[in-house]
């Protein structure tokens, strides 16, 4: 039997206004975004006080890169370079602050863009992922970038292979790992220090997405309930969720299953596992089905791909183009002043070689491929689609899909060569995750080969 006191405390009196309170605060969350797993955090949210503080301290950082030019080519110094920013409350260091400063720019991304961004007036939301990481994970008002929340090592080992990422970027400007843009640390009075990282969502924009997939080419945990039918409800689904489908790619599908080739190939030689692939899809919408493309815009868009001498590490103009300019969109009256080029929604993937050798800059051909095909070919390069996004959009005859690749920071040591000798124990008819750096490689991309057509 209850006390008094506890009887007290279980009262109507008591009991009903929590549950009052409980259920306004929660259906305000839901009336704002509609959606599970997204919260705006407004100033009765547990981390108002931290995204404020992020975000006061980075438009400081890009502010402090804004006001120093980058310099030519990157140095040693510039990867090892620590800067400090006192504020009120708190203090924030920027890692190598030089580097992803040339990264984000090589992406068609202006500081000034990035800035806005991540100070704009709008709250950060909150995404409740259904990760077994204890990360924090959050978006920008916008939803074009995720900060997430990261360990001491994490953070040393992305910095002790920034260089090799870099260098990997450079040889495979279209690379479908995840771009991280920015490392900081946060250190608040009285408080443990908080480590974090800024990346490019690989879902932007996400107004149509309607499936979200992580991932990891095993069967074990590999299953979620889908949302209830006609919900908003946001479900990152997984692996056995996607049995049955395929990424249906046509005429890309040989790029891609390359890319991923090349992508887990260098995971590999990092000796990370764990990591996943990001699938997205939407129906393409009927003029995007059948478009309708001047010729001039499509040299344009081929001439940005191709460019082949500048790259992450030097900072002289972009290696991959973010958002086309409109005056280059447009056709150029003087050329082909009728002609168009009428290309299926996949033109992003179409054999540049051929449109190339039509140039008006170039009419003689000389049968050699020239130096900039060649690197082209050799970098495994498409023609990208003219988005704020480009490298993680591909559109297919129907779909467009949206596939990054993340969550690269776990190393094959002795921890994880236990679990995995756990594992195959326990589950010895099961495909799990634990396994080693180049099983796991193999076993990612033979899920693509047998999923994409």
């Amino acid at each position: 039997m209850m006390n008094r006191a506890e009887m007290e405390m279980s009262g109507p009196g008591v009991s009903r206004p929590r549950r009052t309170v409980k259920r306004r605060r929660w259906g305000r969350l839901r009336q704002q975004w509609k959606l599970l797993g997204l919260f705006e955090i407004d100033q009765q949210h547990e981390f108002y006080s931290l995204t404020c503080m992020m975000k006061e301290g980075l438009y400081a950082a890009v502010q402090n890169t804004i006001d120093s030019p980058l310099p030519d080519e990157l140095s040693e110094d510039d990867y090892n370079l620590e800067v400090t920013q006192i504020h009120k409350d708190f203090r924030m260091e920027t890692y190598a602050g030089p580097v992803f400063a040339s990264l984000r720019r090589s992406l068609g991304m202006t500081e000034k863009e990035y800035q806005q961004s991540l100070s704009s007036e709008g709250s950060y939301l909150q995404f409740i992922s259904n990760s077994k990481s204890k990360a924090d994970f959050f978006l920008t008002n916008d939803k074009r970038f995720f900060l997430k929340t990261q360990s001491k090592r994490e953070v040393r080992f992305l910095l002790s292979n920034l260089r090799i990422y870099m260098e990997h970027l450079e040889k495979y400007p279209h690379s479908l790992l995840v771009k991280f843009l920015g490392v900081h640390r946060i250190k608040m009075a009285h408080q443990r220090m908080k480590y974090f990282i800024v990346m490019q969502s690989v879902f932007y924009p996400d107004d149509r997405i309607t499936a979200r997939y992580d991932i990891k080419g095993c069967e074990m945990s590999r299953w979620t309930d889908p949302a209830p039918e006609a919900s908003q409800i946001i479900v990152v689904l997984k692996d056995l969720n996607f049995e049955g489908q395929f990424i249906q790619l046509d005429q890309q599908c040989p790029w891609f299953l390359r890319q991923v080739e090349i992508d887990t190939a260098f995971l590999q030689t990092l000796n990370v596992l764990d990591y996943s692939l990001l699938l997205a899809h939407q129906p393409l919408h009927q003029d995007e089905l059948s478009q309708s493309l001047s010729f001039a815009t499509l040299i344009m868009r081929a001439k940005k791909s191709v460019n082949a001498t500048s790259s992450p590490t030097h900072a002289t103009s972009p290696t991959v183009p973010g958002v086309v300019a409109e005056e280059d969109s447009a056709p150029l009256s003087s050329e082909l002043h009728s002609t168009q080029c009428h290309m299926p929604s996949g033109n992003d993937g179409m054999d540049i070689t051929s449109l190339e050798e039509d140039r008006i800059e170039q009419p003689s051909r000389v049968g050699a491929e020239s130096a900039d095909l060649q690197m082209f070919q050799a970098q495994n390069r498409r023609l990208l689609p003219n988005f704020k996004n480009p490298l993680h959009v591909i559109d297919g005859p129907e779909q467009r899909y949206f596939i990054g690749i993340i969550d690269i920071f776990t190393v094959y040591g002795f921890k994880k060569r236990l679990e995995h000798l756990w594992k195959k124990l326990r589950y010895p008819r099961q495909t799990f995750s634990t396994v080693s750096p180049p099983a796991y490689c193999h076993r990612l991309c033979q899920w693509v080969q047998d999923h994409t057509k």
